[in-house]
């Protein structure tokens, strides 16, 4: 296997405005994937995702950077690099969310790379990507609960 990149497409019954508001701010991004966000959502912004009780020294804090912010088209961050560092190609993931109108909803495209790329050992790299894929399998589809919510039928 090459542990290179995880990528799901997935059809949401909602336009791209809304899914772009459930990838890219806090607030919705705390409903479906991490337990605490905090997000400046422009490029170069930057935030937490923590997951597990926040007040718990136990939680799983990840530093994110804001790479691409183009509402409602696309919304990419840099993820899992070491706190103090600038996250680059060779020291962190990139996590894309592409969003293009289907219909009266929207076909999200994610991916997510750079595992290779860190240069971890084997075992190293084989453990995080498939506790990303377990991860990814697991929050994608609350992402699309969230977004066919959000939506207003008549």
């Amino acid at each position: 296997m090459e542990y290179g990149s995880i990528e799901r497409e997935i059809r949401i019954d909602a336009a791209p405005e809304v899914v772009y508001e459930v990838v890219s701010s806090a607030e919705h991004l705390r409903e479906w994937w991490p337990d605490d966000a905090e997000l400046d959502a422009v490029p170069g912004g930057t935030g937490t995702i923590t997951f597990g009780d926040p007040a718990s020294p136990d939680a799983k804090v990840e530093h994110l950077t804001v790479v691409e912010a183009d509402p409602p088209r696309r919304f990419a961050f840099r993820w899992v690099y070491d706190q103090g560092a600038t996250p680059a190609p060779e020291n962190s993931l990139l996590v894309a969310f592409d969003l293009v109108a289907a219909g009266d909803g929207t076909l999200l495209k994610f991916s997510e790379t750079g595992f290779r790329e860190r240069g971890w050992e084997a075992a190293v790299l084989e453990a995080a990507y498939n506790d990303h894929v377990s991860g990814w399998d697991h929050f994608l589809p609350r992402l699309v609960v969230l977004a066919n919510k959000l939506v207003t039928r008549p």
